[in-house]
């Protein structure tokens, strides 16, 4: 019984994936409706404003979901939303046992969608590869409890770590392989961040090249120098420049410029500097929940320094640029000493194409 549980809680699982990246600020969640050993319906949340997993699940059930069973990856809301709360359709659906996968952590909804459905004598059973569903929800559950949005920082660099040349080359240094798969990972994200030395550096566009996704840009610019005719703003995508705020009266012609093409997002200062956690915080309030940084080596530097970072990818190039001026793909202040180094946890390696590919939580 416990592996016909864990098999239709795997099912569930995968149908909440297919929604990768399309449903912030909500959280992925899959639902299978399941009566003497068939599945009968199935569902999955694909956007926030959309009818969540366990009514769809429901709805392509029918009346048929009298005495069946429910397995939904997440516990089904009790409160107004978007939508109506989906144990209100549970229990009128005759649906007489729910095993959810984790407990939700939004305080709104906390324990009181099971307490709901066990008032109405349904059974309820919780915790059913809560570990595996807490990894793919980690986004939402940062969000939900810390404010803050999920950051997985990407180089791409040579065996020394650089990312350019002394003379700013750096085109290309990993191989198509491995380029082709990191724009495969941007349709997974809410929003790619790349600080301003990058658009001047490398011209960006920034899209997903594989997914017609409204990819979110965030240029992170103190002196708001970005060009207004930069290939980021090429496509219809929106884009939002992080910067400080600029001082009574003088506003300047290149700002104004700017706010035509994007959101021109003012933040706290920090050293004479954009505060990123400020940033971080002003951008999970407006429902992004997972950030994919790839640039530069001072943008990244920061977020290393300031403890913002939640994972890594590091696309390794088996070649050796040199140069003490080669640009670095990490800089900052860095560590004062190797015991104090920054620790790669669960760290993987493998094979794309000639590159490697070394990717690690942070915290």
């Amino acid at each position: 019984m416990i592996r016909d549980r864990e098999y239709y809680m795997k099912l569930a699982m995968r149908l909440a994936l297919k929604a990768k990246g399309k449903t912030a600020p909500n959280p992925m969640v899959g639902a299978v409706v399941v009566k003497n050993g068939k599945i009968i319906g199935r569902g999955y949340h694909e956007k926030a404003g959309a009818a969540h997993a366990e009514v769809k699940a429901l709805e392509k059930a029918g009346k048929n979901a009298l005495g069946a069973r429910l397995y939904v990856t997440l516990e089904p809301c009790a409160h107004f939303g978007r939508t109506p709360p989906c144990v209100d359709k549970i229990i009128s659906s005759g649906i007489k046992e729910v095993y959810v996968g984790m407990i939700d952590p939004n305080p709104v909804n906390n324990g009181k969608g099971i307490q709901a459905l066990k008032k109405h004598h349904i059974k309820v059973e919780v915790g059913i590869l809560q570990d595996r569903l807490k990894m793919m929800n980690e986004a939402f559950i940062k969000y939900i409890t810390r404010g803050l949005p999920l950051v997985t920082v990407k180089v791409a660099q040579s065996l020394d770590g650089k990312i350019a040349t002394s003379g700013g080359d750096s085109k290309w240094i990993t191989s198509d392989k491995a380029r082709v798969y990191a724009h495969r990972l941007r349709k997974d994200f809410d929003a790619i961040m790349v600080g301003v030395n990058t658009v001047l550096r490398d011209n960006p566009w920034l899209d997903p090249w594989f997914s017609k996704k409204d990819l979110i840009k965030v240029i992170v610019d103190t002196q708001l120098s970005t060009p207004p005719g930069a290939n980021i703003f090429s496509r219809k995508s929106s884009v939002i420049i992080a910067t400080l705020p600029s001082p009574a009266g003088q506003e300047t012609e290149n700002r104004q410029m700017l706010a035509q093409k994007a959101r021109i997002l003012e933040v706290k200062e920090r050293a004479g500097q954009v505060n990123l956690r400020d940033l971080l915080k002003k951008l999970a309030q407006q429902g992004i929940l997972s950030i994919l940084v790839e640039g530069g080596g001072t943008l990244i530097g920061s977020l290393f320094d300031e403890g913002l970072v939640d994972k890594a990818l590091f696309f390794v190039s088996p070649k050796v640029l040199g140069g003490k001026d080669a640009i670095s793909s990490v800089e900052g202040k860095g560590v004062s000493r190797v015991d104090k180094a920054i620790k790669v946890k669960e760290a993987r390696v493998r094979r794309i194409g000639p590159d490697f590919l070394i990717e690690g939580r942070i915290s």
